[in-house]
C-alpha cells in the first residue's frame, strides 16, 4: 500500500475532504477520491469520514492508496512515422493527440502500445513495464520527434545525454501577445502548483533548476512564432515558462486561454528538432521534421507576418 498523510492548512478550511484530495494527491480524480472515502481509505484520527466531510483547519486525513489494478500493456497495431531507427534506437514523429504511455483515463492506443507491435521484444525495461523503451516524454497535445530505446545499453547512454544535457530538442511554437524581445532565456524553477497538484508552476518550493531558450521566428498581429531550446526538460517546461512570463502558448487550456483560439483546442507545440550521439556508435545523429498541417493550420489563420 502506498500511504500518504495530508494535513489541512486554514486556506483550506471549509472544503469538501474529496475535492481537497483530488487537488492533493496527483493523478486521483474527484470521483476516485470518493470511492477511496467510500470504501475507508481515508481516516481522520482513526476513523472512517464520508465524502461530503467539510474540512476545518488542523485536520489530518491518513489516504491510503490501493495498488493500481494495471491492464495488460498489449501490442496495437497502430500506424507509427518512424524517421529513424536501427538496432539500438527509434525516433518516431508522434502526432497531435497520442499519448505516450498507458495512464489513468489512457489506457491503451498509446504510442508505447505502437511501439511494442511495432519492436516487439525489442524495447528497454528500464523505463519499467508502463513504459518500455520510453527514454524521455512529450504531451498528449504535442506533436514531434521522440526517442525510444530498444535495449538497455541504449538507454542508459540516451539518459546520460538527458541528464548532462547533451541530447539536443528544438521546438516550435505560436504563443499569445507580441514577444518583444528577440532572443531571451526564461531561467526560474519548476516544480508542482502548491494550489493544484495537477499544474506546474514556477515555484521555489520542491522544483527544479529549469531554462528555456527562445527566439523569436515570425511576429503576427496578437502572436509570436517562437523557436525553443530545452536546456533541461521539465513537465510541460515550455508551457509553463512562456505563461510565466506573460505570453502562453496559442490552445493551452491549462496555462494560458480559457476557450479555444484560432480553432485549436491544446498547445500549439510541435518538437522539431532532435540531436543526438549514438550510444554504440559514438556518431552525431541530427533529425528534423516538417510542420504538421495543424500548426500549419494556425500560422494560415493568423494573417501575414509583419514585417
Amino acid at each position: 500500500m502506498d500511504e500518504n498523510t495530508i494535513f489541512i492548512t486554514a486556506e483550506e478550511s471549509g472544503d469538501r475532504v474529496d475535492a481537497l484530495l483530488a487537488r492533493s494527491v496527483p493523478g486521483l480524480t474527484r470521483s476516485a477520491a470518493q470511492r477511496l472515502i467510500a470504501a475507508g481509505f481515508v481516516l481522520m484520527d482513526g476513523g472512517a469520514l464520508k465524502k461530503n466531510y467539510r474540512c476545518a483547519a488542523g485536520d489530518e486525513f491518513e489516504v491510503t492508496l490501493p495498488p493500481p489494478e494495471d491492464a495488460p500493456l498489449l501490442p496495437q497495431n497502430i500506424p507509427l512515422d518512424v524517421v529513424y531507427e536501427d538496432g539500438d534506437v527509434i525516433v518516431v514523429n508522434k502526432p497531435r493527440g497520442m499519448v505516450v504511455h498507458p495512464a489513468p483515463g489512457h489506457p491503451d492506443g498509446t504510442l508505447v502500445n505502437a511501439l511494442l507491435f511495432h519492436c516487439g521484444d525489442s524495447l528497454s525495461g528500464i523505463g519499467g513495464e508502463r513504459r518500455p523503451g520510453i527514454v524521455h516524454r512529450i504531451d498528449k497535445d504535442t506533436s514531434g520527434l521522440i526517442i525510444a530505446a530498444k535495449n538497455d545499453f541504449a538507454h542508459q547512454g540516451l539518459a546520460a545525454q538527458l541528464s548532462d544535457h547533451s541530447l539536443a530538442r528544438v521546438y516550435e511554437c505560436v504563443a499569445r501577445g507580441r514577444v518583444k524581445d528577440n532572443a531571451g532565456a526564461v531561467d526560474a524553477p519548476i516544480g508542482r502548483c502548491p494550489a493544484d497538484r495537477k499544474r506546474m508552476a514556477v515555484t521555489e518550493k520542491n522544483s527544479r533548476p529549469a531554462v528555456t531558450h527562445y527566439t523569436v521566428l515570425s511576429r503576427y498581429r496578437g502572436y509570436t512564432l517562437l523557436e525553443c531550446r530545452l536546456e533541461t526538460g521539465r513537465t510541460h517546461q515550455i508551457r509553463v515558462h512562456m505563461a510565466h512570463i506573460g505570453h502562453p502558448l496559442l490552445g493551452d487550456y491549462t496555462y494560458g486561454a480559457p476557450s479555444p483560439d484560432k480553432g485549436l483546442a491544446g498547445q500549439c507545440l510541435h518538437a522539431r528538432e532532435l540531436r543526438f550521439v549514438h550510444p554504440r556508435t559514438g556518431e552525431s545523429v541530427q533529425l528534423e521534421t516538417a510542420l504538421p498541417e495543424y500548426f500549419t493550420d494556425v500560422l494560415s489563420r493568423l494573417g501575414p507576418p509583419e514585417g
